[in-house]
């Protein structure tokens, strides 16, 4: 028989060592991205993105956001998420170090007598060259107790990158739980904005009414001393429960408000806390148009994109050395007797056992082929969506500079519309009374006004609402 020496052995085991895959390093996307997100800005080094209760400023506001963190509905899932990802890095933790079990086991046997081992078994029981002790009984008990030990050896860092996908995956499920907190903290914020600018509406309709009442009040008064008719008193009428008809609509749209942002929170309907009217409150600054591109490393999904590439980068490199030699060590050491009570008898008791061997797959290799195939095609699904990830951020942040200047834009203009309806209110009025203006000029202005406040309203609430996605879309509210 063929015996290898220790030495021998070790050259072997250098020489598959030195067949071991080169280290491929994961490449990110080879997006370039421009320097800025506005071409006429000048976007020199990076801008520090401020915590969310900078940003957002308002102290009821704020409140509800710290209550969304810990009760939304969503939070709590991604926290969830993110312990089963935790469980897989613990699971791999400790994958490159042997394992090592305890064994307690009882058993017997009972040889055929008209067999090699029956026959042997015989003659031992009646050996004279056996001391009683060692006499073996017909059925033959079998007590262990001892370690088990298995371990495979990494040769080619199949197991060191399964240890670097679950730990890559764990830190991008961390991501998505900072991707969700980003969300949560948007959609109170967007929520809050729209409840208070339906506050805004509901007053000025309440405005608007009062003014109708005593226009039409006016009328009324005009249609007994013979200047005005019953039809001037009709539209006047008509129109002022139209008005009060809208006011309704707009409470309970504000509860429908109130509920979503309830929602948000993880609670049941209530009224919820908030400040004043939209429009005196000041825009909160963030950011104008000096943000350079590189800002977009804040945000948690791209991040998380790219953890999710290295980690489908290891399986890649976990699977092809799938097809190379493993090296398995097993070992064993402990106490063995078929007398109980000679079990812990040492040294006589004491049993050891080590097998080590190298073993690789030659034929039928098509499930390591299809999980090499899979590992890549993941790979390249992670690859384009980092690019993916990376691109619509860009859009976003882009989406939302434009919007921020074009609604302030708007707003100037707006507001110089809307003062000049308003005193058109008062200069119908007086004019209506001296009879050098019809009741229907009187309706209409009185209509364009209110169409203009409304607006200048939805503008305001866009504007506040363009803020909350432009620090969304910058990776804020999760730091």
């Amino acid at each position: 028989m063929l015996r290898l020496k220790p030495h021998y052995l070790l050259v072997c085991l250098g020489f598959l060592a030195a067949c071991s895959l080169p280290i491929q390093k994961h490449e990110k996307s080879a997006i370039q991205l421009p320097k800025g997100f506005l071409s006429a800005t000048n976007d020199s080094g990076r801008v520090a993105l401020p915590s969310w209760k900078s940003v957002y400023f308002d102290t009821s506001l704020n409140q509800l956001i710290d209550e969304a963190i810990v009760k939304n509905f969503e939070m709590r899932s991604a926290m969830q998420r993110v312990e089963s990802f935790r469980s897989q890095v613990v699971l791999n933790k400790g994958i490159r170090l042997p394992d090592l079990n305890a064994n307690i086991s009882m058993g017997a046997r009972k040889f055929g007598e008209y067999t090699m081992d029956g026959v042997g078994n015989y003659d031992t029981r009646f050996s004279t060259n056996l001391n009683s002790k060692q006499q073996l009984p017909k059925v033959i008990p079998d007590y262990i107790i001892g370690l088990q030990s298995n371990w495979e050896i990494d040769l080619w860092g199949k197991l060191k990158n399964r240890k670097k996908a679950a730990l890559n995956r764990f830190l991008a499920g961390e991501m998505g739980r900072n991707l969700v907190l980003t969300s949560t903290v948007a959609e109170v914020a967007s929520a809050y904005y729209s409840l208070l600018a339906l506050d805004s509406e509901q007053r000025i309709y309440l405005e608007n009414i009062a003014l109708q009442q005593r226009a039409l009040d006016v009328v009324r008064i005009l249609k007994q001393t013979g200047q005005a008719n019953q039809l001037g008193v009709e539209i006047m009428e008509a129109q002022l429960l139209g008005s009060q008809e809208k006011e309704v609509e707009v409470v309970q749209r504000i509860i429908e408000a109130e509920n979503t942002l309830n929602f948000l929170l993880g609670r049941f309907p209530q009224p919820v806390v908030r400040s004043n009217d939209l429009l005196n409150k000041p825009l909160p600054t963030l950011v104008k148009s000096g943000i350079p591109s590189d800002m977009l490393q804040n945000r948690p999904d791209i991040a998380q994109a790219e953890l999710e590439l290295a980690a489908s980068h290891a399986d890649v490199v976990s699977a092809k050395v799938a097809f190379y030699p493993s090296l398995n060590i097993n070992a064993g050491l402990g106490f063995q007797a078929f007398n109980a009570a000679l079990l812990l008898e040492a040294p006589a008791s004491i049993a050891f056992s080590g097998l080590g061997g190298l073993a690789a797959p030659l034929l039928n290799r098509r499930v390591l082929k299809s999980q090499l195939l899979s590992a890549e095609v993941e790979k390249k699904q992670a690859y384009i969506q980092y690019e993916k990830v990376v691109t619509r951020s860009f859009t976003e942040v882009y989406t939302s500079l434009t919007q921020l200047n074009n609604v302030e834009r708007m707003l100037t203009i707006k507001n110089q519309e809307v003062q000049i309806l308003r005193n058109s209110i008062n200069t119908s009025n007086e004019l209506f009374r001296t009879g050098r203006a019809t009741y229907l000029e009187v309706n209409t202005v009185q209509k364009n006004a209110l169409q203009s406040q409304l607006e200048l309203i939805n503008l305001k609430k866009i504007q506040f609402q363009a803020l909350v996605e432009l620090y969304r879309s910058l990776g804020g509210g999760w730091k």
